[in-house]
């Protein structure tokens, strides 16, 4: 059990004493672009503010909570989702940086999901708990695939960093265990919403409180990105045959099934992969039920991503669908999403009519800003004669340095100011507000821009 004991402090000392001597110089680049510069000084800045400020000390893992000057303040429960993010987050800063003390925080991470937040009753990872005292606090009413696919990103990624076998173990246990309750035998793909024994929920009429009760029978796009995402780290590390076949499943069902002909994921999806729709509806239902029913633009083009990153792990040659597929998402994002004005992709639309993709969720979120970036520098060096795409990733570095980032607390607000003037008084972090998003993508950035970038380094 962690306490306020002089064990803590001196974790909590060791860990300050080593994040002095970070981030260590990179190899010196002989590219001439001020954007690589700004780019490197802001995943430092993101770094720094991060850590080793969310470390908890006391009760394990990461606190989840602060405010817009980063003071802790708010309930700090544990989200499977946000810790484990934590853990695949330090983990790949110890490998870009080539600097241990992020190994030693996520190692901090792999401790805490190991023994706090993975049911020992039934098996899988709980989605939220809380502490009173030393007690835990189960408050989570159901389990979920998402969540779970977010502790093998993060466990089989630490394992990568650390050679930790204890890590993989349990990576490989949650796999299993999803294996076993979560994937559709019959339909392929996975349901996220479970109960916490892991079975189905398609025979249960009564709400009592469920987690996501109104999606219980359905699949989704996103928890079926994130499998997709955690299996390509697991399979990276465990090339498991069972592995492999799941993961050429997702990629096929995602890029075939899920991402419609126009180039935008399905929201929502029956068991046989039929599209949840209310294009029959009237258009106030059709607001109303805007929620599991829209274009997301930000889900989009970080799916682009994903795809081309699965494929690449599963060594599928000369891929020309996925690649074809993952511009078409891009593509459609910039045409049906971007701000031509500002810059900067919008929330989400929607498809009142067959050709007209209206913007409805007008924000602008941190999370969506930063896979933008991510993507429109990725088609820029698979597509160097589309100019585009280069000159639209300028702009949406200029959009984040001007409306996300914070230049005086640090960290990247929300919403950006152009879509929320007040956002730089909203809340740093939250449980579904942490930093996995926006340092990956600015370490993607980074290795592109150098050319050290596994995906466009054929590009030259």
């Amino acid at each position: 059990m962690y306490s306020k004991t002089n064990s803590s402090i001196l974790f909590l000392a060791c860990v300050l004493v080593l994040l002095a001597c970070k981030p260590k110089e990179h190899s010196k680049t002989t590219i001439p672009d001020p954007i690589l510069s700004e780019i490197e000084s802001e995943l430092e800045n993101l770094t720094k503010v991060w850590y080793p400020k969310s470390i908890d000390t006391i009760n394990g893992g990461f606190w989840s909570d602060f405010n817009y000057k980063w003071e802790k303040e708010g309930a700090q429960n544990k989200m499977i989702v946000s810790q484990a993010r934590h853990v695949w987050t330090s983990a790949v800063l110890a490998e870009f940086y080539k600097d241990d003390s992020f190994e030693k925080i996520a190692k901090h991470g792999f401790h805490f999901l190991r023994d706090k937040m993975w049911d020992s009753v039934n098996g899988g990872f709980h989605t939220l708990i809380g502490f009173e005292g030393d007690a835990i606090n189960v408050i989570s009413k159901n389990k979920s695939t998402y969540g779970n696919a977010f502790a093998i990103y993060g466990l089989a990624t630490y394992y990568k960093a650390s050679n930790n076998t204890d890590a993989l173990d349990l990576a490989k246990k949650t796999f299993e265990w999803l294996e076993e309750h979560a994937h559709d035998s019959i339909y392929k793909g996975y349901f996220d919403v479970l109960h916490q024994n892991g079975s189905w929920m398609l025979d249960i009429t009564e709400d009592n409180g469920y987690d996501n009760f109104n999606r219980k029978d359905w699949k989704d796009q996103n928890s079926s990105i994130h499998l997709l995402e955690c299996l390509t780290a697991l399979y990276e590390v465990w090339p498991n045959e069972l592995v492999r076949k799941r993961l050429e499943e997702l990629l096929l069902l995602i890029r075939d099934t899920i991402t419609t002909e126009k180039g935008y994921l399905t929201l929502h999806l029956h068991r046989d992969w039929s599209p949840v729709t209310f294009k029959d509806s009237s258009e106030a239902y059709q607001k109303q039920n805007f929620g599991l029913d829209h274009v997301s633009f930000g889900h989009d083009v970080e799916t682009a991503f994903l795809m081309l990153e699965a494929s690449h792990i599963l060594g599928i040659k000369n891929d020309t669908l996925t690649k074809v597929k993952a511009k078409q998402m891009v593509d459609h994002g910039i045409t049906k999403g971007w701000d031509k004005k500002e810059g900067g992709f919008y929330d989400g639309g929607y498809y009142y009519d067959t050709e007209t993709c209206t913007v409805v969720k007008k924000d602008k979120v941190w999370w969506t800003e930063a896979e933008g970036l991510n993507s429109l520098l990725l088609m820029a060096k698979l597509y160097p004669n589309d100019t585009i795409y280069n000159n639209l990733f300028q702009k949406q570095w200029q959009y984040i340095k001007k409306n996300m980032i914070d230049h005086k607390y640090h960290g990247w607000y929300a919403q950006g100011l152009d879509t929320d003037p007040q956002a730089s008084k909203k809340v740093k972090a939250q449980i579904w507000k942490v930093n996995y998003h926006n340092i990956r993508s600015l370490i993607n950035v980074i290795r592109m821009l150098k050319g050290e970038f596994i995906l466009t380094q054929k590009a030259h």
